[in-house]
């Protein structure tokens, strides 16, 4: 509701402010251009900058929340909350709508790592797009089934530091060594922002809640 309540303020001012700019005989490339801006600050303020820029764990939630109309965010606090029922339905919607397996790919990967279906993470690792992703589930494949060493070797090809420190923190983790999976889960959460960061977050609370318990 607090959301609600600043976006309907924000895109008000916006909106009074290009109203009182095109009737009061202001130039109509001025009145355009302030419409751009204003669109654009619009866009940043109340999307890019939750879902990308935000460190606020608790922002971040309240951001996602509000995206139950876009599956392809909404899939983001479903499987960061381990909501069974509603992930299915969501992966549903979102197979539907996206019918490209390159687009498809990246869901299924996150779907099948948050079900440990490997089976299903491995099928869909080929055909991601984006590199550092694709070495990510390719690192997390080898990390499941304890080839340790050279799931080492392979996150170093990752140049996002968030992913390289979430897969240490998980391969010290297996291995019993607590106190280096703490550190490098830390590194992991202060790394990331936006969406990323909710999720790291959620998914320590429940396995390596040291890790957070400063972080909000």
């Amino acid at each position: 509701m607090k959301r609600l309540s600043w976006s309907i303020l924000i895109y008000s001012v916006l909106f009074a402010v290009v109203l009182f700019m095109a009737f009061n005989d202001y130039s109509p490339i001025l009145v355009i251009g302030v419409a751009v801006v204003a669109a654009l600050i619009a866009f940043v303020t109340q999307f890019y900058y939750p879902a990308a820029l935000d460190k606020r764990v608790d922002r971040v939630e309240s951001f996602l929340r509000s995206q139950k109309k876009n599956p392809a965010m909404y899939i983001q606090y479903v499987l960061a909350n381990r909501l069974e029922d509603e992930a299915k339905t969501i992966m549903e919607q979102l197979m539907s709508k996206y019918k490209r397996v390159a687009v498809q790919a990246p869901f299924k990967a996150a779907y099948g790592h948050y079900r440990k279906d490997m089976a299903a993470v491995q099928e869909a690792v080929p055909y991601i797009r984006y590199s550092d992703y694709r070495a990510y589930y390719e690192t997390a494949l080898l990390v499941e089934d304890g080839n340790s060493e050279q799931a080492r070797e392979h996150l170093e090809s990752i140049k996002k530091q968030w992913m390289r420190s979430a897969l240490l923190a998980e391969i010290e983790l297996k291995a019993g060594d607590i106190e280096t999976a703490v550190k490098y889960a830390r590194d992991a959460v202060n790394s990331s922002r936006g969406i990323q960061r909710y999720v790291l977050h959620k998914e320590y609370e429940r396995t390596l809640p040291q890790a957070v318990e400063d972080v909000s």
